[in-house]
Order: structure tokens, then C-alpha cells, then sequence
């Protein structure tokens, strides 16, 4: 019976505690405080994935996170509702600090996940390994009105909601080519910073796939912002 009380009393007070932050009469740093927009340039931390959550659902909220993340952006136009794959709060990618091997469109939570993932996990990799920056992501794409595996039947891929992107490779500061399908299967440098790069990724997207998952992926990185939770 004591146990039960002790419980509760913590209930209380937790419950209390989230209800001060929450109306502000707690004071908090926007980095540990829940319902602060996420800053893509702090630290990330483990409310992150919380904050990168909240923007599926709030439209405005991903926009003013997306509007400081430092991609270069164009809001398009949504489809038609009755689209076989209709598309709502898309940008396109057109890179920043980063190159790309080409624009690409994207949710809003894809573009934010994609900034977060740049800055926190692929340009550390970059620099543990080869003590340079990445200045290009080669990808094969985002957007494709497809089911999962190009079946004929089944459900739609991410992709098809622009939630998902294929990496192919990057391009290093000198110029050098590191690719998915080469140098996966390697020992050396190229290979330790591939997995960096993915488990970097794992931090960033929902869905992680790499070669490790199946041989669809031998050749690229899947990354996607969707409802499962996978990092292989």
C-alpha cells in the first residue's frame, strides 16, 4: 500500500512538473524543454526524436523549424486530393552548405530529418575518418508514386509520399568519390565511414536501410521519416 502512494505521489508531481514547463512557469532551456521548436544546429539530445515527431502532424511548426535548418527550399504546390499519390507540405530540396547531385522533393519532415542528418551525423563522420567535409550526397531519388518494392499489389513505398530518399554516395571536400555500392563491402576508411554515416542517419530518420538489411539496398541507403522504426 505504501508502494502504491510513493507512486502516485510521483505521479503527481511529474505530472505537475510537465504542466509548469508546459504553461512556462518552470523555467527550461529550449534544448531540454519538450515543447521548444526544434533547433536543427543544437546538439541533439533525447527529446530530439520527440521534437522530430511533433512535426508530422503540425504543418506551421515544420515550416518555421525548416526555415532555420540552413537547406535552400521551394514550397510547392500541393497535388490534388484525389492524386493516386497525393503530395501536401512539400519543398524542394536544393541543397545549402551541401551539395547535390540533383534537387530532390521532400516532406517537410524529410527536409528537417535530411538537415539534422547532415549537420549531426554525416559531416562528423566526414571529419572523424578523413578529417575533411562531404560536399555532395549522390541520391537516386525521393518522390515515386510506387508500392513498396515496385510490387504490383501491396502497400504504397514512402516514396510515394516524398518521405523516403535513396543516397547513392558522397563526394568528399577534394573531390574524392565515396560510394554505397563500391566500398560498403570494403575494410578501410571508406567502408568505417559508410557505417558511420548510416548509424549517423539512424538518429535523424525513422527508417534506416542500408546493405546490412537486403539486397535491395546493396547499391544505396534508404531513408525514410514514416511510422516503423528500423536501423539496419
Amino acid at each position: 500500500m505504501r508502494f502504491v502512494k510513493v507512486l502516485l505521489l510521483l505521479f503527481v508531481l511529474g505530472s505537475g512538473v510537465l504542466l509548469g514547463i508546459w504553461r512556462g512557469w518552470v523555467p527550461l532551456s529550449d534544448a531540454w524543454n519538450p515543447w521548444a521548436p526544434l533547433d536543427v544546429g543544437a546538439q541533439p539530445n533525447w527529446l530530439t526524436r520527440f521534437k522530430l515527431m511533433r512535426l508530422r502532424d503540425d504543418p506551421e511548426l515544420c515550416e518555421r523549424v525548416l526555415s532555420g535548418s540552413g537547406l535552400q527550399v521551394v514550397k510547392q504546390q500541393d497535388s490534388p486530393a484525389d492524386a493516386r499519390c497525393p503530395l501536401q507540405n512539400v519543398v524542394r530540396v536544393q541543397g545549402g552548405d551541401l551539395g547535390l547531385s540533383s534537387s530532390f522533393l521532400a516532406s517537410c519532415p524529410l527536409a528537417v530529418a535530411f538537415a539534422l542528418f547532415e549537420r549531426h551525423g554525416l559531416q562528423p563522420a566526414a571529419q572523424a575518418v578523413y578529417g575533411q567535409k562531404v560536399s555532395q550526397v549522390d541520391h537516386l531519388g525521393s518522390f515515386a508514386c510506387r508500392n513498396i518494392y515496385n510490387r504490383e499489389n501491396g502497400a504504397l513505398s514512402r516514396h510515394a509520399s516524398a518521405d523516403a530518399l535513396d543516397i547513392a554516395g558522397f563526394r568528399l571536400a577534394d573531390g574524392r568519390r565515396i560510394s554505397v555500392l563500391k566500398d560498403w563491402p570494403g575494410q578501410g576508411e571508406d567502408a568505417r565511414f559508410l557505417r558511420l554515416a548510416r548509424d549517423g542517419a539512424c538518429e535523424a530518420f525513422n527508417v534506416v536501410l542500408s546493405p546490412d538489411y537486403n539486397a535491395a539496398h546493396h547499391n544505396h541507403f534508404h531513408l525514410d521519416v514514416g511510422s516503423w522504426w528500423v536501423c539496419r
